[in-house]
């Protein structure tokens, strides 16, 4: 058994290559082998948001607080509140992130594949960010 401690693993801020906006993140648990999964709580400003994004094995997000947008490529973007599991599917290009008006966190758990567990892409315009169609 192991307790990973509150606070025992510092806080990172959400770099510009993979992030508009203000995000922090703050590891939870790491993929210690032969697991693969690992889960980060991240914190989006308003008007924090990943960029585009796929993962090998898809991706799971726990909403714990604040209103947020995903949104799946093709797709609307939808509200997402706490207590909201969302899933994407592997290869399922997507982003994530706080809504215009209201910050918001999510826990997101990831699994690796060969050891990649994202590959990040180009940047959410915020023409697209803010013209996109909104599903409650």
């Amino acid at each position: 058994m192991e307790i990973m401690r509150s606070g025992s693993r510092p806080s990172a801020k959400g770099p510009a290559d993979w992030f508009t906006g203000t995000v922090r993140i703050d590891p939870l648990f790491g993929a210690e082998a032969p697991a693969r999964a690992a889960g980060n709580a991240v914190t989006f400003e308003p008007g924090a948001r990943t960029a585009w994004h796929t993962h090998p094995l898809g991706q799971t997000l726990v909403v714990t607080f604040g209103l947020g947008w995903a949104q799946r490529e093709g797709g609307p973007v939808e509200e997402i509140r706490p207590g909201d599991v969302v899933w994407f599917a592997p290869g399922e290009k997507h982003w994530h992130g706080a809504s215009a008006s209201a910050a918001m966190q999510h826990i997101a758990i990831n699994e690796a594949l060969d050891g990649k567990a994202v590959d990040w892409m180009e940047h959410v315009t915020d023409a697209q960010y803010q013209a996109a169609p909104r599903k409650p």
